[in-house]
């Protein structure tokens, strides 16, 4: 028994409700962090790339960093608590889990885990931007949110992130 996935406006909707004050700028869908390069003039603050990693226990993590940091994928696990060093998980469990595809991963995607399968890991240089961008669960569109309304915004989600230095 699998539900839909939640929508961008579903996403808009439950932000809304937490009194959380988001923007989203639609642009073309965006694959990569190069091929988003082209949207930093008009969209200020942090911009997010997202590692879906899982450890040898099946325990699943979203590390979101800042988009230029460097994660140390055969170390990390010692930072995040994963039983073993992480591989990247299945596209199958991203939409399991997440209710995102490939090149849409993000930290928003907090919202479909209702079964709470994924923990949360924003780095800390990352949490050092006043705004932070991620794609709406779609990677056509990018929607700015405030650091502390991001961290609002997990807990509403029943999570709890951690906020850790995984990053070079």
């Amino acid at each position: 028994m699998t539900t839909e996935p939640k929508t961008a406006e579903d996403l808009y909707r439950f932000l809304d409700d937490l009194g959380i004050r988001h923007e989203t700028k639609g642009h073309e869908p965006v694959f990569t962090v190069a091929e988003s390069v082209a949207l930093r003039d008009e969209i200020p603050g942090g911009h997010t790339k997202n590692l879906f990693v899982k450890d040898k226990k099946d325990q699943f993590f979203l590390l979101t960093v800042e988009e230029n940091a460097v994660v140390d994928l055969k170390t990390v696990h010692t930072l995040i608590g994963a039983a073993s060093k992480v591989s990247f998980g299945k596209p199958e469990k991203l939409m399991d889990y997440l209710g995102v595809i490939p090149g849409a991963v993000t930290v928003f995607g907090a919202i479909n885990d209702t079964g709470h399968n994924v923990t949360f890991v924003l780095d800390q240089d990352l949490m050092e931007h006043d705004i932070i961008n991620g794609h709406p669960l779609s990677n056509d569109a990018t929607t700015s949110i405030g650091r502390d309304d991001l961290l609002r915004f997990l807990e509403a989600t029943g999570h709890t992130p951690l906020v850790l230095k995984v990053t070079a």
